[in-house]
């Protein structure tokens, strides 16, 4: 019987090249991986990494449409080990808030919180209006981790890379996925 998986999605916020560390770290952590990519997260993918949907589903052991209401990861009987939505567009931060579940990536965010599994998401938005303010606050209150994409400059990172390394490892942490993607304060390591 296959462990179950990590459902990452993918929605359409800028911070796509987080989402793929986030899949090569869950790749070298050899773990199976349920992706969801939007429609509108195809485009930013294009835009941000120069990658085809070929590439991002190539990190993942299953691979689901965003339209596909029926798949085993809309239904709260099927076990998974956490979510994660990098980037998370304004857009699903307020349907999961809301309880609105029309796409799959909304149904399986709305499973992980009836079922109390853990959730955690990356919203990409500046300045935050007082609505998304509301919505992340609901979600917090509901035990969603809501990991801003701020840069770790206590860390001094040296590129664009080692911050979004960072934000990637941050997820996985929240996962409970051990990584090799930075080295925390004062830590010894690579």
């Amino acid at each position: 019987m296959e462990d179950p998986p990590f459902v990452i999605g993918v929605s359409g916020a800028s911070g796509a090249p987080i989402a793929v560390r986030v899949l090569e770290g869950l790749r070298d952590a050899k773990v199976p991986v349920a992706l969801v990519v939007s429609d509108g997260a195809l485009a930013v993918l294009r835009e941000e990494c120069g990658l085809e949907p070929e590439a991002v589903r190539a990190f993942a052991t299953h691979v689901y449409s965003d339209h596909d209401l029926g798949a085993p990861i809309a239904s709260g009987s099927r076990p998974t080990r956490g979510m994660a939505v990098v980037p998370c567009s304004v857009n699903t931060v307020a349907k999961l808030a809301l309880g609105l579940s029309d796409t799959l990536l909304t149904r399986a965010g709305h499973v992980h919180l009836k079922e109390r599994r853990r959730l955690v998401i990356v919203p990409r938005e500046t300045p935050m209006p007082t609505t998304l303010l509301r919505h992340l606050t609901a979600l917090s209150e509901a035990g969603v981790v809501v990991l801003d994409a701020a840069p770790p400059y206590y860390l001094h990172p040296r590129s664009v890379d080692d911050q979004t390394a960072y934000l990637a490892g941050k997820v996985l942490d929240h996962l409970g996925v051990s990584h090799h993607l930075y080295v925390g304060w004062k830590a010894e390591g690579p």
